[in-house]
């Protein structure tokens, strides 16, 4: 897939081709249909906060599911979705009492399991938990809300 590749403050990002894995467990892979260009992102690139590179920024997208991972029971291909940077777990304490904001166990894929992006065989840093600067997104199901197919 194409992607743009951000490669630190004050240096453009870069179109690639970047590699997207699979989903496993509880993964939605969708195709990003739009994304917006938020202001938060731009303060990365003007070198405002911190953020290693390389790295696929971009918080604000919607599309359509292409695939699911073989624990994901709320999505299937060809539902349109919108993405959601604040991805909870869904069981510690905070999900379970409606606090999902203040969730301490955000899902990740563990270091021994393969990266989600590659870029010339490096892995690429996920932007909260998204990149959406990208054809497509691979992300926990709970960081994606189904909205009706017309939309």
């Amino acid at each position: 897939m194409k992607a743009a590749i951000f490669h630190g403050a004050h240096k453009p990002l870069t179109i690639e081709s970047v590699e997207v894995d699979r989903p496993i467990g509880r993964e939605v892979l969708v195709r990003t249909v739009a994304s917006g260009v938020c202001h938060s992102d731009l303060h990365f690139v003007d070198g405002y906060y911190p953020f290693p590179t390389p790295a696929i920024l971009g918080h604000e997208a919607a599309g359509i599911v292409e695939a699911v991972g073989p624990h994901v029971h709320e999505f299937k291909a060809g539902d349109h979705v919108i993405a959601c940077l604040s991805v909870f777990c869904g069981t510690c304490e905070y999900c379970l009492t409606g606090k999902t904001h203040l969730c301490q166990t955000r899902p990740a894929r563990a270091k021994h399991e393969p990266p989600k992006l590659t870029w010339n065989g490096q892995p690429v840093n996920q932007f909260a938990n998204l990149s959406a600067y990208a054809e497509k997104m691979l992300v926990h199901e709970n960081a994606l809300v189904k909205i009706d197919d017309q939309m």
